[in-house]
């Protein structure tokens, strides 16, 4: 079992930083492969970003390529979410996951355990 715990979330405004993090408790750390994913009301939870075990690999979705950075600390047992330029479309609540796969890509399917997550609004 792997528990997840996201912060960092909070009300800016366009063009603003957020920076998200996801501390993780429970099994190694380093062996999981890790994802964000958000939810936007009346919509499907959306693939974010994900970093393998090393983070040697991450993987965006087109919509924050350029804008947003995925990160880890294996000694720290953290993941970070680095959101900069933040638009209205970006808000919702974001969830971090853990997946037991090397590479999860971009699938909801290939995590296996998710956080409650944190709420991000971006006002225009």
């Amino acid at each position: 079992q792997v528990q997840l715990v996201e912060s960092g979330g909070g009300l800016v405004q366009a063009g603003d930083s957020l920076r998200l993090s996801c501390a993780t408790s429970g099994r190694p750390f380093s062996g999981f492969s890790m994802g964000w994913f958000r939810q936007a009301p009346g919509k499907e939870r959306e693939f974010v970003a994900a970093i393998n075990r090393i983070a040697s690999n991450t993987y965006y979705a087109n919509s924050v390529k350029g804008r947003f950075t995925i990160s880890r600390d294996n000694a720290k047992n953290t993941l970070y979410l680095q959101m900069n330029s933040l638009k209205p479309e970006d808000t919702a609540v974001y969830y971090c996951a853990a997946s037991r796969f090397s590479e999860p890509y971009s699938s909801r399917g290939n995590y296996h355990y998710w956080g409650q997550g944190t709420q991000v609004t971006v006002s225009s």
